[in-house]
């Protein structure tokens, strides 16, 4: 039955706790006209106890079990930029450049206040683009990415290293290769530790706390920093690491997984590399400028490309889940609306809706009240003129989808797409 766009709007849900949410406060036209030819549900992006992380949850939507993969976010983060590691002999990180008193090291901002700009990340990461470490061989690269973003791989010419240690951002735990936000954490740069008694881990923690120390050495007083500090803004004088990968895993193309091909339209590294690794087409779009109208433009014209190529288009689309971390649910709100005018509404124009299914759903919760991602379930809407029967929704909404949708309340994200499928290829 025609081909699907699928819109993941980056935590846009808020749950169910935080009534009246930010999807109701909304007004988002384009959204409800497609709520109301929808069928839809709820689901657990990992499960009912689990925050989940916005690379682990697009696995999951796109049909894996992320505990089953288990990729260290750092190499997806790679892949996206288009940098390779040397398996056995590298380790790749995803980091945040960071606010620290270089002093005892205590964390003033995981992320520089969210100000530091992608130009000043690149010119900071100039300066430590390779970094001796002093022992074993051991050298660091760090690649700027987007805003406070960045790409850090650890190496040895010497001594074989391990993926296997936990994160120097104290704000997420290890679990296997994925990690977990925690909702108390002590503010400080955690030392790396090894999280088995191989030497392997033991030296790969070795130089990455090494590692650590010599970038606030080389960033406190970066002009950069000193420029910043003069206009009253927090210095990106420290990097945080997390999510550690040091190997290309194994794993089923989603072609192989449907028997549809897919494409990817995505703004962020780690959405590009899960693309990547799932073999999807992807349609590299603009970093986000600012502009709404404009970067909703560029996304809904690589998504009408694409599906002139492709069966699936998954486009991701990032506007509200930072609102949601700062707490700001006004912004939230105006974020949600902006999407509304700007990429919901011009793509209920641009196709034809007897022909095309849309789903639009959610990555996670991230509510406002809680500045953090959360368990909850999100909204899923399935869109279709030609569905003699929908759920009757009045709006695209928590409450509206979790409390009437067909599709009920499903455990699992990875369960989604397939009876989503399942459900198409009997129209």
């Amino acid at each position: 039955m025609g081909k699907t766009i699928m819109v993941v709007i980056d935590g846009v849900s808020d749950g169910l706790r935080y009534r009246p949410t930010s999807l109701e406060l909304a007004n988002k036209p384009g959204l409800d006209e497609l709520a109301r030819i929808s069928i839809g549900g709820c689901f657990y992006p990992i499960d009912s106890q689990t925050a989940p992380e916005s690379d682990a949850a697009v696995f999951s939507i796109l049909g894996y079990d992320p505990r089953e993969i288990s990729i260290g976010r750092g190499l997806l983060e790679a892949l996206g930029l288009g940098i390779r590691i040397v398996e056995g002999s590298e380790v790749v990180f995803r980091g945040n450049f960071a606010t620290v008193d270089p002093r005892d090291l205590k964390i003033i901002d995981r992320r520089v206040g969210r100000s530091l700009t992608s130009e000043e990340a690149h010119m900071l990461a100039k300066d430590i683009e390779y970094i001796d470490l002093g022992i074993y061989g051991g050298y660091a690269r760090v690649y700027a990415s987007i805003g406070h973003r960045a790409v850090v791989v650890i190496g040895s010419r010497e001594k074989r290293l391990s993926a296997n240690v936990s994160n120097t951002d104290p704000a997420y735990a290890r679990e296997g290769r994925l990690s977990i936000a925690l909702k108390t954490y002590e503010p400080y740069i955690a030392p790396c530790k090894p999280l088995d008694d191989s030497e392997e881990a033991r030296i790969t923690c070795e130089l990455v706390n090494i590692f650590t120390r010599k970038v606030i050495e080389i960033l406190d007083n970066h002009r950069i920093n000193i420029e910043r500090q003069r206009k009253g803004l927090p210095k990106g004088n420290a990097i945080l690491l997390r999510d550690a990968e040091d190997r290309y895993p194994s794993i089923k193309p989603i072609e192989s997984l449907y028997g549809k091909r897919f494409g990817i339209v995505a703004e962020m590294p780690v959405e590009r590399g899960i693309g990547a690794l799932l073999g999807m087409e992807i349609a590299t779009v603009s970093p986000p400028t600012g502009d709404l109208k404009r970067d909703y433009e560029e996304r809904l014209e690589k998504t009408l490309e694409l599906l002139n190529r492709v069966d699936v288009v998954y486009v991701h689309l990032k506007g509200p889940d930072e609102p949601g971390h700062d707490g700001d649910k006004e912004r939230k709100i105006a974020s949600i609306e902006a999407i509304d005018r700007y990429y919901i509404q011009r793509l209920i124009e641009s196709i034809d809706l007897e022909k095309n299914i849309v789903i639009v759903t959610a990555d996670h919760s991230t509510p406002p009240e809680m500045k953090a991602h959360s368990a909850d379930p999100v909204p899923i809407i399935v869109a279709s003129k030609r569905f003699t029967k929908t759920d009757g929704f009045t709006g695209f909404n928590e409450a509206e989808c979790c409390s009437k949708g067909s599709l009920g309340i499903v455990p699992h994200g990875f369960m989604v797409l397939r009876r989503v499928f399942d459900f198409l290829s009997r129209w």
